[in-house]
């Protein structure tokens, strides 16, 4: 089935590298697919999909709609298959793709750009799926694709919602070296940190709490306006390379086209609540912003940034997260995800940890070539990150290395 799949994908290629018009193949008895390479063409599927079917905030409609408009490289194209029953010819899922250019070779990833903690497809529904489903569905996948060098899609957790992500059941799916952390929440929401969180971690947000409500004027204020997302977001950027430039470490906001892309997303959501952003105030300063997705009782804590100068001895970004977990409660969700990364503070909170997996398979001689120098780099980073003191010894050097690029 592989080999079949990858000739009909090579003849859906014209003799200039474009992609042919969608057209749906059976790729195996189970399944069809369909390939888009515009938005407009899946836009009601994937509107349905997204209101009454199981995906993550990280693929909804706009958020994908910015990220083609805004961040795709030159060059890239989105590839969007439609996968569907073949007796029956219901939807079953979409899957959000795109291929670029990568040092000389064509390579097939997430339709991300850096800005989607998780690789998962839009469900129809929460019907179960199995590995022998999920293998055919990718395979149907892979049968409209245009031709590349190899595959790469990182990110992939193993559940979406509670249903099992089709990614996650291929066989040559592999754990990564990502972790996302989060905690389920429910219950009164005045209680949810004394009932869920450490007692270490709640015991710190109490005193750092009280001392904020001494100084007067404590408030947690959300960004309804467009005025008020561009006062907050701006504010948001300015803390994080402020602090990041301090601690000599590499941020994506540097970066005007991902600086542009949350901004306005933000903006746009203000009609949906898919994006929310919160500042955490006193007086008339703030000293810490949180920027959240929102979608079916999960909220996702994307982007976090904290000013320490305005109140010494607290930490503003402890403050606004245990603050924002009541919010999350108040509003009726059941999920709050700390999104990806090892820091610290999530596990001093009582998050619980899950590794991502990745799909990476190379079909060409660069392809492997370069798949493998990506397993060669994951291993070294793995060794670094299992030896304290080395990471320690690495973190500083690079850490003097970004700070003499910025100094120079």
């Amino acid at each position: 089935m592989a080999g079949q799949a990858v000739r009909i994908a090579e003849l859906t290629d014209t003799p200039d590298g474009q992609v042919s018009p969608p057209v749906a193949i059976v790729a195996s008895d189970t399944y069809t697919a369909r390939l888009h390479t515009s938005l407009e063409t899946v836009r009601p599927l994937w509107l349905r999909f997204q209101a009454d079917g199981v995906c993550t905030a990280h693929q909804h409609y706009a958020w994908a709609e910015e990220i083609i408009a805004r961040l795709m490289p030159e060059g890239a194209e989105p590839l969007i298959v439609e996968v569907r029953d073949a007796a029956t010819g219901v939807p079953r899922m979409l899957v959000p793709l795109m291929r670029r250019r990568s040092f000389h070779h064509w390579v097939v990833e997430w339709l991300s750009c850096g800005v989607c903690d998780y690789s998962a497809p839009l469900l129809a529904n929460a019907n179960p799926w199995t590995r022998q489903s999920a293998e055919a569905a990718w395979a149907a996948v892979r049968s409209v694709l245009p031709s590349a060098d190899r595959f790469h899609i990182t990110g992939i957790p193993q559940r979406i919602h509670g249903v099992d992500n089709p990614l996650a059941l291929l066989p040559a799916t592999r754990g990564s070296i990502q972790t996302t952390f989060g905690l389920a929440i429910d219950g009164d929401p005045g209680t949810v940190l004394k009932r869920l969180c450490r007692p270490s971690f709640v015991k710190e947000f109490g005193k750092d709490w009280r001392r904020l409500e001494r100084l007067g004027g404590l408030e947690l204020v959300e960004a309804d306006t467009p005025a008020q997302v561009e006062h907050i977001f701006g504010e948001l950027v300015r803390m994080r390379l402020d602090r990041f430039r301090e601690l000599g470490r590499f941020d994506l906001l540097t970066q005007k086209p991902i600086v542009d892309f949350y901004r306005n997303a933000a903006i746009r959501a203000l009609s949906d609540g898919s994006v929310r952003l919160f500042g955490l105030r006193v007086g008339e300063a703030l000293i810490a912003v949180q920027y959240l997705l929102v979608h079916q009782g999960t909220v996702h804590a994307l982007l976090i940034a904290m000013d320490q100068s305005v109140v010494p001895n607290v930490s503003p970004g402890l403050a606004i997260m245990g603050r924002l977990m009541s919010w999350a409660r108040e509003q009726g969700l059941g999920y709050f995800d700390l999104s990806v990364g090892n820091q610290s503070y999530k596990q001093h909170m009582g998050a619980t940890g899950s590794v991502l997996a990745e799909l990476r398979h190379g079909f060409t001689m660069r392809g492997s070539v370069a798949s493998n120098a990506i397993e060669f780099r994951n291993r070294a980073e793995a060794f670094v990150r299992a030896n304290p003191r080395l990471l320690k010894a690495v973190q500083g050097t690079m850490r003097g290395l970004r700070r003499l690029r910025g100094g120079s």
